[in-house]
């Protein structure tokens, strides 16, 4: 079969190699859509801390079974997308249930091979039905995913003040659910037309770019002095990060969903007097996973919309380079397989 291997910080190539056998407890899948992620991005830069090369990427995935064992309910041609965050179901965090913080997880297409391949085999205990949803839209359950889970870290609630920072994939898909919490989004970017985007296409209340306004001024203009109840990063810009600690309410939360290498400074005066929270959220778990797919199909969420960029996979790697520039208007690139 064909893969696409990121080799080095900045470098693709297609090379063969064998189609993965059905193993006990494993689910073999033909990949037929990969969404392209900022953690793949971030590879492609030599930007993502958790991360060693040579390397396939992708973890946004949608396909079709083809075998299967240890499954119960799931059927050979079935469409699935599966939970990449493989887990090891006897760390102190797995007994917590939060196996998306396993101790030993493997996150498909970081710390071991990922999707940009014709076939993959996941554990069965992974898979997610498709539920009739699309290929497309089963390869934006996981992106989606990682917003609702910050957004269930956060408690956010009817009467909450949510300012998320980072209007790209991720930032966008927290809005959308910090909106079906009950919310008032308020969206903070540097880049006008992802802005325009969280304004008509997801219903975001208010937007700010923090290149042309005055963000603290703002923050207090909107909400009447109080400032966000909730802050939440999407960026894993170490700017971006510390900034945030200024706009928090007193009594506020605030959730790291971004990622980036450096140490995060900030007041401890001014965090201690709001008696502030600050806590980090990591990938998803299935129940995130169930809540995007009911939100999609009771149209709380139109995911294709997301879907600016298609190719071809033997199109990738020329591809590729051309979604880091924010001028391309990237949102999200979807490969197809056929």
């Amino acid at each position: 079969m064909e893969t696409l291997v990121c080799t080095t910080p900045g470098h693709f190539a297609y090379q063969q190699a064998e189609k993965p056998e059905l193993t006990p407890g494993h689910t073999l899948i033909k990949i037929k859509r990969i969404g392209i992620c900022g953690t793949d991005l971030h590879a492609f830069e030599g930007t993502q801390p958790f991360f060693n090369y040579p390397r396939i990427l992708g973890h946004e995935l949608a396909g079709e079974i083809v075998a299967l064992d240890d499954a119960p309910g799931f059927e050979v041609g079935e469409a699935v997308t599966f939970v990449p965050y493989f887990n090891c179901g006897k760390c102190v965090a797995c007994r917590a249930g939060k196996p998306n913080c396993c101790t030993s997880i493997k996150v498909s297409g970081v710390h071991i091979d990922g999707g940009m391949a014709e076939y993959i085999s996941v554990p069965s205990y992974s898979l997610v039905h498709g539920d009739g949803l699309s290929f497309d839209e089963l390869a934006l359950v996981e992106p989606l995913a990682i917003g609702a889970h910050g957004v269930r870290r956060a408690g956010v609630q009817p009467g909450d003040v949510v300012l998320v920072v980072g209007a790209g994939p991720i930032g966008l898909g927290t809005m959308e659910f910090a909106r079906i919490a009950g919310a008032t989004v308020i969206a903070l970017d540097i880049n006008d037309s992802r802005l325009a985007f969280c304004r008509d296409r997801i219903r975001v209340d208010h937007t700010i770019n923090a290149l042309t306004e005055n963000v603290t001024e703002r923050l207090s203009e909107l909400t009447n002095g109080d400032m966000p109840t909730v802050v939440m990063d999407a960026t894993g810009s170490l700017r971006a990060i510390n900034a945030g600690f200024t706009y928090l309410a007193h009594g506020g939360r605030y959730v790291l969903i971004g990622l980036q290498k450096g140490e995060i400074n900030f007041s401890h005066p001014e965090f201690h007097k709001r008696e502030a929270t600050l806590m980090s959220s990591r990938n998803a778990t299935r129940q995130d996973f169930e809540h995007v797919i009911s939100s999609m199909k009771n149209g709380l969420v139109e995911p294709t919309t997301y879907i600016t960029h298609r190719v071809q996979f033997d199109e990738v790697m020329d591809q590729f380079e051309s979604w880091l520039d924010p001028q391309n208007g990237v949102i999200k690139a979807m490969v197809a397989i056929n």
